[in-house]
């Protein structure tokens, strides 16, 4: 059996990662902390990963997309505010948050989930919490870095202008290279 790795996303348009692109310059240029910064072309909005899955469970897995998608019709994000993970004194990840109509994107997600628990897909301990990653943190980091690269994540002001219209949820393989992630849409489903 083959296996690939996968997870269900929502793409972003090109205004909003022309903006997130922007927003890392600033960043980089003001920390020394090592991470590793996301590709802006490959930011997108994760609603499940899955990990390693059969290759022949992609249809059913496209079929709960379907299902969720079904009864949602599409919704605008906006892309505004910056946060860490798990706290700006012990900085893994650093991300850029939504508002707008999250409510529908958290039902959309939780349909999703409920749809691929029976398909024996363990549901996510923690709450939904919808965001784009913009870098995590290198291993090496010292926790002195992690806290000045706190510090400057609750010092920036970030507000985009930028909107994203979710009418398109994306099963998504992923590959590992030493240049970082591929990724390839398996199957789309749009919003009804």
């Amino acid at each position: 059996m083959e296996q690939i790795r996968s997870f269900i996303a929502i793409e972003l348009s090109g205004e909003v990662k022309q903006a997130l692109t922007r927003l890392q310059d600033r960043l980089k240029s003001g920390s020394r902390t090592p991470v590793r910064w996301v590709d802006s072309n490959s930011i997108h909005l994760t609603l499940k990963f899955l990990g390693d899955i059969d290759v022949n469970m992609t249809g059913k897995i496209t079929e709960v997309m379907e299902e969720a998608a079904s009864g949602t019709h599409p919704f605008h994000l906006e892309i505004s505010g910056l946060g860490v993970f798990p706290n700006p004194r012990r900085v893994q990840v650093v991300w850029v948050g939504l508002t707008g109509e999250v409510e529908r994107l958290g039902q959309l997600q939780k349909r999703i989930e409920a749809g691929l628990t029976p398909l024996g897909f363990a549901a996510e301990s923690r709450s939904f919490t919808p965001h784009l990653t913009l870098a995590r943190v290198r291993d090496r980091a010292t926790p002195y870095e992690r806290q000045d690269l706190g510090r400057l994540i609750e010092g920036t002001r970030f507000e985009s202008g930028s909107s994203l219209k979710a009418d398109t949820v994306h099963l998504m393989k992923s590959q590992l290279t030493r240049e970082g992630p591929v990724y390839t849409r398996l199957s789309s489903v749009v919003l009804k």
